[in-house]
């Protein structure tokens, strides 16, 4: 009973090179489905440009189109199949006689350790190798020594699960160590042992520092534009409410800002608040605007009527469209620090390729980290993540000063959002 294992999965190439390339999932559905799919999409660094979901609640259909960002990236379309295929399930008829759902065992934990010479962008290249690798960072600490070496504690999941073989770990080093050539001093990778519990959040942070990264509203300081115009424009997002058009589903109709991940943080809202998307449109992106229409019903297949709950609803997904990473530079001590946050899912996973977006922005600045730090930060509401770096001061680029400050904030938002 069922469809083939591999026609799960199907991705066909357009004929022409800038075309979208379509994926098409047909499987089994479940809660997030959607979500975790698109999580996939983006950690690959692809850009949805349109897009159809449909499920019943037992079987759901997906339809994907999406392009390299930028064009130039090479995309392992193979692997990537493999991964939307790890997360679709069962297609057995044993999954109609059972569907109680059971929890996965967390991912194992590797260290990985890269000692290294020092220069300008060493630590974007190595994020960069270990996202071509598909191993995932978790949490990071960055440590610059007074003899300009650099020693880099990785804590990394493997995508692929097969870091607990020789041969795997062998090659993330060797493939380390030949990219880096001869400012690779040392490589070594390992099961993680309790260090890897003491990096699972800071002590605290300053309370001005963490109301401007954690408030819900939009200052002028956080709005990575460069005009009023394109201010106006970023604050301009609308969700329409239908209860009449529908006697089953609720019906949302979005409109918002393009940018990227977009459409993974919307379905991540949907899974996180228990909406379940039964049919969606994404429409492709018009002078900037993304619009979307969502059919969504409760859980257990209902509209959603109550006043309350529509209200919070729309306010998550506003938040999410409007200001889902916050980025902030300030001073600790004498030293300059960036700190940049976005919110976790209910399931504890953070956005993907925030570390590669932020490193190689600094990159491209000119700008060298002299430490960084990944943790956890809880606040009332929500869980976040929050990346942390002190950002070392060179005659090029004086950090001290406000145009400085704002045009890393600006640069480092404008990557992150992929405008």
């Amino acid at each position: 009973m069922g469809i083939a294992w591999d026609d799960v999965v199907l991705i066909e190439h357009r004929g022409k090179y800038d075309e979208p390339t379509s994926i098409t999932v047909n499987c089994p559905d479940k809660a997030g489905l959607g979500c975790d799919l698109c999580r996939i999409v983006l950690e690959f660094g692809l850009y949805i440009t349109r897009g159809d979901f449909a499920t019943d609640g037992k079987w759901c259909y997906i339809v994907l189109w999406v392009v390299p960002r930028p064009s130039s990236l090479k995309v392992d379309w193979g692997s990537l199949k493999n991964r939307l295929m790890s997360t679709c399930p069962s297609c057995m008829i044993s999954f109609y006689l059972n569907q109680q759902s059971t929890a996965s065992a967390p991912p194992s934990v590797y260290l990985l350790k890269v000692f290294c010479l020092d220069r300008k962008g060493l630590l974007h290249d190595v994020t960069k190798i270990l996202c071509e690798l598909e191993l995932t960072i978790q949490r990071v600490k960055v440590m610059t020594t007074p003899d300009d070496k650099v020693l880099d504690l990785f804590f990394i999941t493997d995508c692929m699960d097969l870091l607990h073989t020789k041969q795997r770990r062998d090659e993330t080093c060797e493939h380390l160590s030949n990219v880096l050539g001869e400012y690779c001093i040392s490589c070594e990778l390992q099961l993680s042992g309790p260090e890897c519990e003491v990096q699972q959040g800071f002590t605290s942070l300053p309370q001005e520092v963490a109301e401007e990264l954690f408030s819900c509203e939009l200052s002028k300081e956080a709005v990575p534009m460069s005009s009023a115009s394109d201010t106006a424009k970023l604050k301009k997002a609308t969700i329409t409410v239908d209860n009449l058009l529908s006697p089953v589903h609720t019906l949302l109709q979005i409109q918002c800002v393009d940018q990227k991940g977009l459409i993974y943080d919307i379905l991540k809202t949907s899974k996180d608040c228990d909406i379940r998307i039964a049919f969606g449109r994404i429409q492709s992106t018009a002078k900037g605007y993304r619009t979307i229409d969502l059919f969504i019903q409760t859980t257990d297949g209902k509209k959603i009527i109550d006043d309350e709950n529509i209200k919070s609803l729309c306010s998550r997904l506003k938040e999410e469209m409007l200001h889902p990473l916050r980025v902030t530079v300030g001073s600790r001590g004498p030293d300059t620090e960036l700190l940049v946050a976005n919110p976790v899912e209910l399931s504890g996973k953070g956005r993907p390729r925030v570390f590669y977006d932020v490193t190689i922005a600094l990159k491209e600045l000119g700008i060298c980290i002299f430490s960084a730090e990944i943790a956890r930060h809880s606040t009332e509401e929500r869980q976040w993540e929050v990346y942390r770096f002190r950002l070392d001061e060179s005659p090029e680029y004086p950090l001290a000063s406000k145009k400085a400050r704002t045009d890393i904030v600006d640069k480092v938002k404008k990557t992150l959002m992929g405008w």
